[in-house]
């Protein structure tokens, strides 16, 4: 069965290269062509909806990974939030459920040798301490529970995350932004399956990983979420899920690197206030809104508009960034050095985002959320 299973792999690539030729030359695009982007995330909301709604970008397709939720509850997530946007065009591909390495029996372990997670995702059970938040809706992998804004009535395709996005860097070499904005595991294993994926996308904009975040706004709820902060600088969820995936995709020899820390999100926060504000601004997604927690920081929604407008980044920096992946007390912590004292073991130069234009990055949600876009055909 496993040969079997490796045999279909096997040509299920090879169509995807004899059909576009492993391609290595740049391409730019063309004047006036829309920005062409493939999402990698563990659910689904407003940072999607940001970039079905900007009219200058091309949504490929939105690939989902395990990490807040299981992959097939992100997955129900995804095609409902489609067909709110009126996008069901736009494939829904189903990506990693597991980590390489890393599982819930292993992260019990860990925190019985080392201390509490503020965050585990899908292996949440409980939170550690009195939150703003509810609990954390616990269940297993193959359980797809109903969803609040209703269950999707569409399909997601039956090609492999994986293989699209392999499948699709070679059909629009250089052209391809991929944006993630949840743990790294689909795209580990996309470099790994095709080494030169990295080198054939335009870029890669992710959010994960943590440098020194502050408590800048102690009005926040979502400040509870910086508490891990004052202690543990350097971990963050994405990457402490599947570390070893991180430390693959952040040493592959991408054109470009985009990083989003989780440093801006604690200035941010959906607040009560703000998702009213979203939710007056377009109907199509008014219900949902209405429906959301507030209480979160904007990590998701950061990484979609400073792509789509690098005019709210205030500070960033350039680093050579990796994860630790050695199984201690700093398992998944974020590695950073300036240019010059990185170790060379093919660590990419990144552009890190530290500060954004707080206000600037709520206004260019709402604007963004109020255009009117008919439904594709």
């Amino acid at each position: 069965m496993k040969k079997m299973k490796r045999l279909a792999l096997g040509l299920a690539l090879g169509v995807c290269f004899s059909a576009f030729g492993v391609v290595t030359a740049d391409r730019a695009d063309a004047a006036g062509q829309a920005r062409k982007v493939i999402v990698d995330d563990d659910g689904f909301g407003i940072a999607q909806w940001l970039l079905l709604q900007s009219p200058d970008v091309d949504v490929l397709g939105v690939a989902v990974v395990s990490g807040d939720f299981w992959r097939d509850e992100g997955v129900a997530q995804a095609l409902r939030g489609l067909e709110l946007a009126h996008r069901t065009d736009v494939p829904v591909l189903k990506g990693a459920v597991y980590p390489l390495l890393n599982s819930e029996k292993l992260t019990d372990r860990w925190e019985a040798l080392y201390g509490k997670l503020v965050w585990k995702g899908a292996w949440m059970k409980r939170w550690v301490e009195p939150t703003a938040q509810a609990a954390p809706p616990y269940h297993a992998a193959d359980v797809v529970p109903d969803l609040p804004e209703g269950n999707p009535t569409t399909k997601a395709s039956g090609e492999p995350a994986v293989l699209f996005m392999i499948r699709k860097v070679h059909e629009f070499p250089g052209q391809v932004t991929i944006i993630a904005t949840g743990p790294m595991t689909d795209l580990a294993l996309a470099q790994r399956l095709d080494p030169s994926f990295a080198g054939l996308a335009r870029e890669l904009v992710y959010m994960g990983g943590s440098l020194n975040p502050q408590r800048v706004r102690n009005d926040l709820d979502a400040v509870q979420f910086a508490r891990e902060f004052s202690n543990s600088p350097r971990r963050e969820f994405n990457f402490r899920f599947d570390p070893e995936a991180a430390s693959i995709v952040l040493r592959a020899p991408w054109r470009r690197i985009v990083a989003i820390p989780a440093d801006p999100s604690t200035a941010t926060e959906l607040t009560p206030e703000f998702l009213r504000r979203l939710a007056a601004a377009n109907p199509a997604f008014a219900d949902v809104l209405k429906k959301r927690a507030p209480g979160f920081p904007l990590w998701d929604e950061i990484a979609a508009a400073v792509w789509l407008d690098p005019k709210l980044i205030t500070k960033s920096e350039e680093l050579y960034v990796d994860v630790n992946s050695q199984f201690g007390a700093g398992y998944g912590d974020t590695l950073s050095w300036q240019p010059g004292y990185q170790p060379d073991l093919d660590e990419q130069k990144e552009t890190v985002v530290r500060t954004v234009d707080v206000r600037g990055l709520e206004q260019k949600i709402v604007d963004i959320l109020s255009r009117r876009v008919p439904p594709a055909k």
